[in-house]
């Protein structure tokens, strides 16, 4: 593994993003720092020839990382999220740090996700609003006393999936194209006492769904999801609910007319900042 960085004015984080939006061989994280107006902009890249294209391109340095050091190359770690009345979402590792955040909340769910990689905290935009979604979802269909089920395609860190278990689905699995994330998943899931969740790593645009989901969540870029709809759509039951995000405003309008040409009819759309997540049902 190496890592591309370089400091960079806070106001070019946007810019930082869009720049990187559609990269599937680098992971951004933006890093920023209280009271000041300079950013951390790191890539983590599986190949040194990737880190260093990116290096030419824009300056800054490379330097190789190796995997059990992710953990200690995270930035300080951020604040709790809290989701609802529900869930509070923190990066604690360890079994005291666990038992410290129930002691702070002890009126909610902890989901315990370390920010290694970036995989999601729970604290981007895109995740935090999957998040409540779900909650949301999840009360209506615990009302109607029937069993559901959940995918969650682009698992990164396993939240979307562990917060479904805590939420009382019946049956969850989660996929991602990076085996490193289907390895954190499945340390968060033991680290939340949601083991019978289930992650495997696949390819969602070479996927043939073999059953369907209740809910569907589908946190990945903009350009998979619109070459993934035909998967997307046949992985939903009937009067299921598909939900997409990680979508960029500037490009909400073609992902979602995509997603209504393969039978997506959208619901309800949240816009949080430049990113876009979309909920809606299947066409019969």
């Amino acid at each position: 593994m190496f890592v591309w960085s370089k400091l960079s004015a806070a106001k070019w984080s946007d810019a930082w993003e869009e720049r990187f939006s559609g990269s599937t061989d680098a992971t951004l994280v933006i890093s920023s720092f209280p009271g000041k107006q300079t950013i951390r902009v790191e890539a983590y890249c599986a190949t040194e020839k990737r880190a260093k294209s990116i290096q030419k391109e824009w300056g800054g340095s490379v330097r190789q990382l190796k995997q059990q050091n992710w953990a200690a190359h995270a930035s300080q770690a951020p604040p709790p999220v809290k989701v609802r009345e529900k869930f509070v979402v923190c990066t604690a590792r360890t079994n005291a740090e666990l038992a410290k955040a129930r002691k702070e909340f002890p009126d909610r769910e902890i989901i315990a996700v370390p920010a290694d990689m970036a995989f999601g905290t729970g604290h981007h935009a895109t995740t935090a609003t999957v998040l409540r979604l779900l909650v949301d979802l999840a009360e209506d269909l615990n009302k109607s006393g029937k069993p559901w089920r959940m995918a969650d395609l682009g698992c990164g860190s396993g939240i979307l999936a562990i917060a479904a278990a805590k939420l009382g689905a019946s049956q969850v699995w989660g996929c991602d194209y990076d085996p490193a994330a289907v390895r954190i998943s499945k340390e968060n899931a033991e680290r939340n006492d949601t083991p019978k969740v289930s992650f495997t790593r696949i390819d969602v645009l070479k996927w043939q769904p073999k059953k369907t989901w209740d809910i569907v969540a589908a946190n990945i870029f903009h350009d998979v999801l619109e070459a993934a709809f035909p998967q997307l759509i046949q992985s939903v039951a009937p009067g299921g609910v598909l939900m997409l995000s990680g979508i960029l405003r500037t490009q909400a309008k073609d992902c979602l007319a995509a997603g209504k040409r393969a039978g997506f009819v959208v619901k309800k759309t949240i816009t949080k900042g430049k990113w876009v997540t979309a909920l809606g049902t299947v066409k019969a």
